[in-house]
C-alpha cells in the first residue's frame, strides 16, 4: 500500500482540492500535515490521521520575528522527516502555503518524491522558492507554468470534491421557480463583503429573490438583516448544492471556488480579495472575466449602488445569465482530481 503524505491547512483553497485528491485515492494509506486552530481540525480529523506542527509563514520584518519563524521551520522540518521516517511515506503532496516548505524540504531529506498544486494564477511564494526542487508541480491555471520557469509542470486544474459532479439536494426552503442569490466570501468570510451585501440586499429581495449568505464566523453583524428569504449561515457543507441551484453568485475570486463554479456552471460577481498575496484573486478573477463568466469588481471601487445594480441588471436579464452559465462551463476540467492522481501513479513507478 502506497502511504502519502498530505500537507495542506488553514483554508478551503488549500484543504478541499487535497480532500478531493484523496478521495480518488481509497487504496492509499494518508496521513495528514496541519497546524493548530485552523480548518483542518474539523475537515479532516475525523478522516485521516492529522498531525500538528507549529509553523507560520514569513509575515514581519521584524528580524527578531523572522529568526523566531526560521527556528519553527527548521524545527518543523525534522519534525516532518521524523514522520515520514516512523510512518515509512513514500510520497508528499502539498496544496502550498507556509506548512508547504517543511513537508518539502523533509521529504527531500528524506529521498522521497514530493508534489505540490499551485490553484492560483500567480503562484505563492512557497511554490515559486521550492518548486525548483519538486518532482512535479500541478497547475490550476495553465498560464502559470510561466511563472515558475525551472519547475517540471503540469496543468490540471483544480480538484473539487466528488459531490459537485452529481445533483446534490438543497436543504433549504428555496422555491424551484425562485432567483437565487448564494453570497460566499470564502471558508473564513468576508465581513467587508456582507456589510455591502446587507446594504443591497432589500432591494434584491424585493424582486423576488433569494438570499443565502455564507457570512463567516467573524461577522460582528450577522443577524442584523431579518428576512423569510435571507438564509445567513456562517458555514454550509453542502456548497456543491447550493451552487447548482444558484442563479447567481457574489464572490472572492479563490481559485478554489472559482473552479467550483466552473464545474456548477454559476454566473458570478467576483469582488478579489485585495490583501491576497501579490494581488493573486484578481489574476484569478481575470481568467473568468475574461472568458465571459462573471462581472469583476475591485473592493476599494465598488459602491452598495454599484453592487445592487448590478446584481438586479442579471436578475432581469435571464438570457444574459444563461450566456455567463455556459461560459463558465467552459473553464472546467471534470477530472482534474484523476490527472493528478495519475501525475502521483507515474511520479512512484518512474526514477525521472
Amino acid at each position: 500500500m502506497v502511504r502519502l503524505l498530505i500537507a495542506a491547512s488553514g483554508t478551503g483553497g488549500h484543504l478541499f482540492p487535497a480532500l478531493a485528491l484523496a478521495e480518488c485515492l481509497p487504496n492509499y494509506h494518508i496521513e495528514w500535515l496541519g497546524v493548530h486552530d485552523r480548518l483542518e481540525q474539523t475537515l479532516v480529523g475525523t478522516h485521516y490521521p492529522l498531525h500538528i506542527i507549529d509553523v507560520e509563514g514569513f509575515q514581519s520584518r521584524n528580524p527578531i520575528k523572522i529568526l523566531k519563524v526560521l527556528f519553527r521551520l527548521v524545527k518543523a522540518v525534522f519534525q516532518v522527516k521524523k514522520l515520514i521516517k516512523e510512518h515509512q511515506i513514500n510520497m508528499v503532496f502539498t496544496t502550498g502555503g507556509y506548512i508547504a516548505a517543511p513537508a518539502i524540504l523533509a521529504a527531500r531529506l528524506s529521498g522521497i518524491k514530493a508534489i505540490i498544486h499551485e490553484s492560483n494564477f500567480i503562484p505563492g511564494k512557497v511554490t515559486r522558492l521550492l518548486s525548483r526542487v519538486c518532482d512535479g508541480v500541478a497547475l490550476g491555471f495553465e498560464e502559470t507554468a510561466q511563472y515558475l520557469p525551472r519547475a517540471k509542470t503540469v496543468w490540471v486544474s483544480t480538484p473539487v470534491r466528488s459531490q459537485f459532479y452529481s445533483p446534490q439536494p438543497l436543504d433549504l426552503p428555496i422555491p424551484d421557480n425562485a432567483l437565487l442569490i448564494v453570497v460566499v466570501g470564502g471558508s473564513q468570510g468576508a465581513v467587508s463583503i456582507n456589510n455591502l451585501v446587507r446594504q443591497c440586499a432589500h432591494s434584491w429581495l424585493s424582486e423576488g429573490a433569494y438570499i443565502v449568505h455564507l457570512t463567516g464566523t467573524h461577522d460582528p453583524d450577522g443577524s442584523n438583516l431579518q428576512h423569510p428569504h435571507y438564509f445567513p449561515v456562517h458555514f454550509y457543507d453542502n456548497m456543491a448544492g447550493l451552487l447548482q441551484r444558484a442563479n447567481l453568485a457574489v464572490s472572492r475570486a479563490g481559485a478554489g471556488t472559482l473552479t467550483e463554479l466552473a464545474i456548477t456552471q454559476t454566473p458570478a460577481i467576483l469582488i478579489p480579495y485585495p490583501f491576497a498575496a501579490e494581488d493573486h484573486q484578481a489574476y484569478n478573477a481575470q481568467i473568468v472575466e475574461k472568458a465571459g463568466a462573471a462581472l469583476v469588481y475591485r473592493q476599494e471601487e465598488l459602491t452598495p449602488e454599484i453592487l445592487e445594480n448590478s446584481v438586479l441588471k442579471l436578475l432581469k436579464d435571464c438570457e444574459q445569465l444563461q450566456k455567463m452559465a455556459n461560459k463558465a462551463g467552459t473553464l472546467a476540467i471534470f477530472d482534474s482530481a484523476q490527472q493528478l492522481t495519475k501525475m502521483i501513479e507515474q511520479m512512484l513507478i518512474t526514477n525521472v
